[in-house]
């Protein structure tokens, strides 16, 4: 699928499973963070929306203005940060170096990178959103 030029009616019909949509006050910010630093293509950019992708897992961005006529906007905190409570991970990124590129960024890295007993190496780095992502990597 070209995410770049796909109508929006073909490209909402072909998402299936499980969808993360992320409601950010600065869509190009998120989607640079996501890019810079976890290491996720992003397609379809604009200051409303974005498509991040991590191999075939498809996540979406909309800003406040966008998601403007949803319920969901009535809730989220006008204080930041808006993800507390949610942690998302993204497999397959070596959170080592990740770790490295958001210190060097100033993006606030709330669990340092560790082995875990479930097999995975990872680290928690929080987006300027303050959605917590974990990139994470088989430890073995």
């Amino acid at each position: 699928m070209d995410y770049d030029s796909v109508p929006a009616p073909d490209f909402g019909r072909s998402l299936s499973g499980f969808g993360i949509n992320l409601l950010s006050s600065d869509v190009r910010a998120l989607a640079g963070f996501l890019a810079d630093i976890l290491g996720l293509t992003v397609r379809r950019l604009s200051d409303d929306f974005a498509i991040a992708l991590n191999g075939n897992a498809v996540m979406q961005i909309h800003s406040d203005a966008a998601y403007g006529q949803h319920p969901i906007l009535g809730i989220v905190p006008e204080n930041p940060p808006r993800g507390g409570g949610a942690q998302i991970y993204v497999f397959g990124v070596d959170p080592d170096a990740a770790v490295a590129r958001a210190e060097a960024a100033g993006h606030p890295v709330i669990e340092p990178c560790r082995d875990k007993p479930h097999g995975l190496r990872e680290a928690t780095i929080l987006s300027p959103d303050g959605y917590a992502f974990s990139p994470a990597r088989s430890s073995a």
